[in-house]
């Protein structure tokens, strides 16, 4: 058993079994949490499959800007109807802090004493190239430059539109 196939089992029970735990929790913030801890599963898949730029990508905009957003609304519409979700439960938090350390001490163990693999397969090492930012970069200026700009065109439409819907008269 190799160990892409672990990791590939554990990221996949953890989207799994947090996305079940997402959909039952009764408080929308939990759930809001148990989504987050899902798409940084799935990130983990995407890097697995060598999807360098689209496991960053899947981090910083819907771990990171989608679910601010998320969460905000809620805090938003349910100020007062929320209680302090840890309060008076220190097993909980004591639990965090262990699984905060073992992370640490993993990803410090990766930086120190870590060396990356020296044989790679020509399909792996092709597969790895794919997925970098400087070859998406590559392949989006040279043989999709044109639909790039209509896609840059069409989002700067589409938010000289919002501006314009949104501006209040004031006579």
């Amino acid at each position: 058993m190799s160990f892409e196939f672990i990791l590939f089992i554990f990221f996949s029970l953890i989207a799994a079994v947090s996305a079940v735990i997402m959909i039952t929790r009764p408080n929308p913030v939990m759930s809001a949490i148990f989504l987050i801890i899902n798409f940084f599963s799935i990130a983990g898949l995407y890097l697995i499959l060598h999807a360098q730029f689209i496991s960053i990508v899947q981090i910083i905009v819907y771990a990171g800007a989608i679910m601010v957003l998320f969460l905000f609304v809620l805090m938003l519409l349910n100020a007062k109807s929320e209680k302090d979700i840890l309060s008076g439960k220190n097993k909980i938090k004591i639990f965090a802090v262990v699984i905060a350390g073992l992370v640490f001490a993993q990803i410090a163990y990766l930086i120190f004493f870590s060396s990356p693999g020296k044989a790679l397969s020509p399909d792996v090492a092709a597969s790895i190239k794919a997925g970098t930012v400087e070859q998406i970069g590559k392949e989006l200026y040279t043989n999709y430059l044109l639909p790039f700009e209509a896609a840059g065109f069409l989002l700067l439409a589409s938010t000289i539109g919002a501006l314009v819907l949104a501006k209040k008269h004031f006579d």
